[in-house]
């Protein structure tokens, strides 16, 4: 049967009982899950401080206890339809106008699925280091939800499409926290699935309202094991993969909008022990929310534990507003999910090359891993190391230019049009440009000023016509008057270095007659205060003096 849109006002008829015996159901576990709030808003009142930052805790090493974070994310495909039907996929189409009977789940309707989400399962797969399976297999995950209109998911419970990956992702420590630290975490597996709908809670009307707008989109989730310790390895681990997952193209990463969802999974132990009882933190859509959720979690349960109070494997959701999580229901076992077999989707066949192919088989109508495998691009890692061996920057600044959307090829443009060293470039990129664009909250796409014009700049300051602080002057003015060009701006402020050394040399004599002391002060061995005589002689020509020259006047008129 060929799947077509379902009238909305239908849709919304018989959603509407749906809705109607889910809310009467909801009202004795809602009672349940405010008593439980209540009672862990009274043992959460005094938690200790965050365990992965801050100084040692008084106690041993084998008394004190560690966090253990698991983390599973679902990634939205980035697809032209739905995992089984032809609905579009759009994030702001008017409710329910992207859905098919299939995604309603009328009677009569069967799932086809689509190519091109087993295909960005495979190359998702493939840049995590995973063992592709060439045979797969589709189950049924049942639970009863508004936003489900089937009662059940499809997903992949028994043999997933990829396993026993390894994601590597870098983070800042040391002393001062320059020091890129790489660690690594286990990708358990990463199966296909289909999302949900979307349900809207109107408290004032008792209403829930149900969007079928997403039900049935695909999404990869992959499981990672409970390899990191803290709310800040977690986020790091989940940015490092919205990167891989943008270069490929198989997800866009918007967390704001759904396409990116975390659940974290977190324990508390004691180091040789078994791991403690866990709680799952559900659906954190940023990655600073994500860090400050999971430590607040470890540091609750510390408390509990310490108390001697007991850990409930329980679901939470976590209040941005109050930094505190709150719980959902208790934790779901695989009894509650009766997976069984999907009995209307056959295994799903991948093949390894052409060569493997049984005879008489359309190439365009199936997966080949080495196909897909030779479609990989560039990934953030290899960016990282390229950046560092050709331009020689330091292993942090190749970071900020890879996570900073556009940032990377905006440099390397920079680079490419001007004569200054890219170890001096990268400071202007990463530090003023890169600041402006923070200030104005823009992206590196809507940064008026193009590469070539700074390095038009940067060219001026290169060749010693202006200086740095001037440079500094002329960029902003630059960004405020978009069009204008560096030359320009230099010479109709008369920005350019003062070249008469007479006049520089009558300058710093002023100075100098000006702060007696300090000249004592110099002479009795004080090398900072050139500092500020230095200072003190850019103030008089506005910047414009050139440092190294001052420098060498002020040196020879105080030796």
């Amino acid at each position: 049967m060929a799947a077509s849109r379902v009238p909305g006002c239908t849709l919304r008829c018989n959603v509407n009982k749906h809705v109607a015996v889910f809310n009467s159901k909801a009202r004795d576990v809602r009672c349940v899950n405010v008593a439980r709030r209540m009672r862990t808003m009274r043992t959460s009142a005094t938690v200790p401080a965050p365990l992965c930052s801050g100084p040692p805790q008084p106690r041993s090493a084998s008394q004190s206890l560690v966090g253990v974070v698991g983390l599973e994310i679902h990634a939205q495909i980035h697809s032209n339809t739905k995992l089984f039907s032809p609905s579009k996929v759009s994030f702001s189409a008017p409710p329910n106008s992207q859905v098919s009977f299939f995604d309603a789940s009328l009677p009569g309707t069967l799932p086809v699925l689509n190519r091109r989400c087993v295909e960005a399962a495979v190359m998702t797969g493939l840049a995590l280091n995973c063992t592709i399976n060439k045979k797969s297999y589709f189950d049924r995950k049942h639970y009863f939800y508004a936003d489900l209109p089937a009662g059940y998911q499809i997903t992949q419970q028994r043999r997933p499409i990829a396993v026993d990956g390894v994601l590597k992702y870098g983070l800042l420590g040391g002393p001062k926290r320059s020091q890129v630290v790489t660690k690594t975490v286990r990708i358990k597996q990463i199966q296909l699935e289909q999302d949900s709908g979307k349900s809207l809670h109107d408290d004032q009307r008792s209403q829930t309202l149900i969007d079928l707008n997403r039900a049935g989109v695909g999404l990869m989730e992959l499981v990672m094991e409970p390899d990191m310790s803290c709310g800040e390895e977690a986020a790091a681990a989940v940015r490092e993969l919205q990167l891989i997952l943008q270069a490929l193209g198989t997800c866009q990463g918007n967390m704001s909008e759904g396409q990116l969802r975390v659940d974290a999974n977190v324990s508390v132990h004691r180091p040789g022990e078994p791991l403690g009882v866990r709680t799952e933190v559900k659906n954190i859509n940023s990655a600073r929310f994500l860090a400050k959720a999971i430590e607040y979690e470890i540091q609750r349960q510390t408390a509990l534990l310490e108390r001697g109070e007991v850990v409930h494997n329980e679901t939470l959701t976590y209040d941005s507003k109050s930094g505190h999580t709150i719980p959902m229901r208790d934790k779901e076992g695989l009894q509650d999910y009766r997976f069984m077999p999907e009995p209307n989707l056959p295994p799903l066949t991948v093949y390894q090359d052409t060569a493997s192919l049984p005879a008489a088989v359309d190439t365009c109508q199936v997966v080949l891993v080495e196909r897909v495998r030779e479609g990989l691009p560039e990934l953030p890692a290899i960016r990282r190391e390229r950046l560092v061996t050709t331009y020689h920057i330091l292993p942090e600044h190749s970071f900020t230019l890879v996570n900073e959307d556009g940032l990377m090829d905006y440099f390397e443009a920079v680079v490419t049009a001007t004569k200054m060293e890219p170890r001096k470039v990268i400071g202007w990129v990463t530090n003023e440009l890169l600041g402006l664009l923070k200030q104005q909250n823009h992206s590196v796409c809507q940064c008026p000023i193009l590469p070539s014009a700074l390095a038009e700049l940067l060219d001026l300051q290169e060749a010693g016509s202006i200086s740095s602080s001037i440079t500094k002057q002329v960029l902003q003015e630059m960004w405020r008057s978009s069009g204008k060009t560096a030359v320009q701006i230099v010479q109709e402020q008369d920005l350019g270095l003062v070249s008469d050394v007479t006049e520089l040399h009558r300058i710093c004599q002023s100075v100098l007659d000006s702060n007696p002391e300090q000249v004592q002060a110099l002479r009795s061995g004080n090398k900072r205060v050139l500092n500020r005589l230095m200072g003190a002689v850019q103030k008089e020509t506005k910047g414009r003096a050139d440092p190294v020259l001052v420098r060498a006047i002020l040196e020879e008129k105080t030796s």
